[in-house]
């Protein structure tokens, strides 16, 4: 598990190798990642957008930019966790993701960024 803490907003995040949503033979490799993201801050924090870069060894970087997550603006009041599952199709067996979420804070409505630590996508079938 990658785990990082920005403006007091923890994330941690874990991956999965999906080999019944995968088509190894043809270059398609889909992988979940499991995101927590936990409020550490005296004041209530909502999260309004995400912005990912995704890097496939055999592509361009990728770059994934939009509201919420999962179709989701969660607020975190102190102490408070939120977590979601969310997937990625790769074309190698080797690739890459990072980022940031952009929160509120909710009592004083400043906006700032929490960033998302670097996490590999690696087949399982590589490693060996």
């Amino acid at each position: 598990m990658k785990t990082i803490t920005t403006e007091g907003v923890k994330i941690s995040v874990s991956t999965e190798f999906r080999a019944d949503l995968s088509k190894v033979n043809e270059n398609i490799f889909f992988f979940n990642y499991r995101i927590v993201i936990e409020n550490n801050n005296e004041n209530t924090v909502q999260l309004l957008h995400r912005d990912w870069y995704i890097f496939d060894s055999l592509n361009e970087p990728n770059f994934v930019s939009g509201e919420g997550v999962v179709g989701e603006k969660p607020v975190l009041k102190p102490g408070q966790s939120y977590f979601y599952v969310s997937g990625c199709e790769l074309a190698s067996e080797v690739g890459q993701m990072k980022g940031f979420y952009t929160f509120k804070n909710k009592i004083t409505d400043e906006v700032f960024q929490v960033f998302i630590p670097t996490f590999n996508l690696v087949y399982p079938g590589k490693l060996n």
